[in-house]
C-alpha cells in the first residue's frame, strides 16, 4: 500500500507538468490513432483479396491484432521509462539517484514516467474488438471476461520483462537502447497468426522472444483455436519466468553498477 500511494503522487505530479504541454500530448494521442490505422488499412486490404489466410477470417486477424494493443498499450502507459534507463541512466550516472533513496529502485525508475498517450493503443484495440467480437463466435460470459482480464495483464507483464531483460544489459554495456529497440520490434509478428511465419520465426516468438504470448496465443484461446493449458496457462507461465529471469537480471546489473566516469 505504501507503494501505490508513493506511485499515486508521483503519477500527481507528472500529470502536472504534461498538463502544461495540452498540445504535445493531444498530437501523441492522435499520432498512435494513425500508427494504429495504417495497420488496419493494411488487414483490410490484405483480406479484400484474400478471404481467408491459413484458416483465419478478417474478424479473427482483427480480434488477434486488438487484442495486441491491450498489454502492449499498459506496458507503455505505465513502464515506459525502461527505454530511458536503457538509454541514459546508466551512462550518464543518474541512476546514482535512485540508490541513496529508501525505495525499490525499479519503483523509482517506471514511476517518474507516465505516457497518457498510450491511451491512443488502448482505444484502438478496444474499438477493434468491439468490432469483431459480434462477428465472432465468442461467449461473453463472466468467466471468460476475467480469463480475458488475466490474459491481458499476463501479456503486459511479458512485454515489461523482456524490455526490462534487454535494458538491464545497459549495466554492463552502459547503453543498450538498441537491443531493446531491435527486441522490441519482434512484437509486430504477435499481432498475426504465427502459423501464417516460417517455422524458425514461430519458434523465436514462442521460446525465446516470447512475444506470441502477448497477443496470438492468449488471443487464440479466447477464439477457440488454442487449448486451455497452451493458450491461458502458457500465457501465465511465460509471464512468470520472463518477470522472474527480467529483475533476476535487473537485481544483479545493480550489483554490477559503477556510476558514470568508472
Amino acid at each position: 500500500m505504501r507503494y501505490v500511494k508513493l506511485y499515486g503522487r508521483f503519477l500527481t505530479q507528472y500529470l502536472k507538468g504534461l498538463m502544461e504541454y495540452k498540445i504535445d500530448f493531444f498530437f501523441g494521442l492522435v499520432g498512435f490513432f494513425l500508427i494504429q490505422a495504417s495497420g488496419i488499412a493494411f488487414i483490410y486490404l490484405v483480406f479484400n483479396n484474400i478471404p481467408n489466410l491459413n484458416g483465419w477470417n478478417y474478424y479473427d486477424i482483427l480480434f488477434v491484432y486488438g487484442f495486441s494493443l491491450l498489454p502492449r498499450g499498459l506496458d507503455h502507459l505505465i513502464m515506459d521509462n525502461i527505454w530511458i534507463f536503457a538509454r541514459d541512466m546508466v551512462i550518464q550516472g543518474t541512476f546514482d539517484r535512485y540508490l541513496v533513496r529508501p525505495i525499490n529502485p525499479f519503483f523509482q525508475v517506471i514511476s517518474e514516467r507516465f505516457q497518457p498517450d498510450a491511451f491512443g493503443e488502448i482505444i484502438v484495440g478496444i474499438i477493434l474488438l468491439a468490432t469483431a467480437i459480434p462477428n465472432l463466435n465468442v461467449s461473453i460470459s463472466i468467466l471468460n471476461i476475467v480469463m480475458f482480464i488475466i490474459l491481458v495483464l499476463a501479456g503486459a507483464v511479458i512485454y515489461t520483462s523482456i524490455k526490462l531483460f534487454f535494458a538491464a544489459f545497459a549495466f554492463w554495456i552502459k547503453n543498450s537502447i538498441s537491443l531493446v529497440f531491435m527486441v522490441y520490434n519482434i512484437s509486430t509478428f504477435a499481432k498475426y497468426p504465427i502459423s501464417i511465419y516460417p517455422k524458425a520465426i514461430s519458434v523465436v516468438v514462442q521460446f525465446i522472444i516470447p512475444f506470441a504470448f502477448t497477443a496470438f496465443i492468449p488471443a487464440g484461446y479466447i477464439l477457440g483455436k488454442v487449448n486451455f493449458a497452451y493458450g491461458v496457462g502458457g500465457t501465465i507461465l511465460c509471464a512468470a519466468i520472463t518477470w522472474v529471469l527480467a529483475y533476476g537480471l535487473w537485481l544483479r546489473g545493480i550489483k554490477n553498477y559503477e556510476s558514470s566516469g568508472s
